[in-house]
């Protein structure tokens, strides 16, 4: 069975990252999607951010390449590819969904991040650059484009404001990835991930300046790093 999930793994990678081929025109939610539109919702990082998508789709085909060919049959890498399998597949399937359903994108996000985190948590010990840092930025990202989706539905349904929706939203974001990179002291590419979308969210945030969100996205920079400076491993 190692070697059968060594190809599917590598299968669903290449699946994922052609998702985009098939979904002409998606640039994230459009603002009519939701009763309340979403012109520029703060919680939303920069356009510039989401590029993170082209390393996440290479690395991760790299790796799992990596593993198809080189590490079909090692112990080490056989805990982390289900989960995976399971994160990428529904991954291949969220763009199409988000075409039609804010919800059920959102849904799909929370799922694919569950997956990523359970496969992270039981990535090996060899192979750091091929195993574990491709899982580690897709988990990184997730976690903000989960937090993300959920300010979206909070502003976009009129629950809250759009600026405390995305201090909610963005609270919630940074209090997984603070307990996530606690527990992961060994992928410091997590955390580096989800700064490079705060720092998304602060550009996104500067002009005009929204101080309540700019500030959140601060402390939580400052927490993972104060975080990562703690790590004696």
């Amino acid at each position: 069975m190692a070697r059968v999930w060594s190809v599917l793994v590598f299968v669903a990678a290449i699946a994922f990252a052609a998702s985009p081929w098939f979904v002409q025109g998606f640039n994230g939610f459009e603002a009519d999607q939701f009763p309340v539109p979403q012109e520029n919702p703060p919680v939303q990082p920069a356009g510039y951010a989401f590029s993170i998508w082209g390393l996440i789709y290479l690395w991760g085909i790299i790796g799992a390449g990596f593993g198809l060919l080189k590490r079909s049959d090692d112990p080490d890498w056989a805990a982390m590819r289900p989960p995976l399998f399971f994160s990428l597949a529904v991954g291949a399937t969220w763009l199409p969904v988000a075409n039609q359903s804010p919800v059920a994108a959102t849904v799909l996000i929370w799922i694919m991040l569950g997956t990523a985190f359970l496969s992270l948590f039981r990535v090996g010990d060899t192979d750091r650059w091929l195993q574990q840092a491709p899982v580690a930025i897709y988990a990184g990202w997730l976690t903000a484009a989960s937090a993300v989706s959920v300010g979206l539905m909070l502003g976009g349904y009129g629950i809250l404001t759009e600026t405390l929706a995305a201090i909610v939203a963005l609270g919630l974001g940074l209090t997984i990835a603070l307990i996530a990179q606690y527990r992961l002291h060994r992928a410091p590419e997590y955390g580096v991930t989800v700064i490079w979308a705060l720092v998304g969210v602060i550009v996104a945030n500067t002009g005009p300046l929204n101080i309540a969100v700019v500030g959140l996205c601060v402390l939580g920079i400052i927490a993972i790093l104060a975080l990562r400076g703690t790590d004696t491993e």
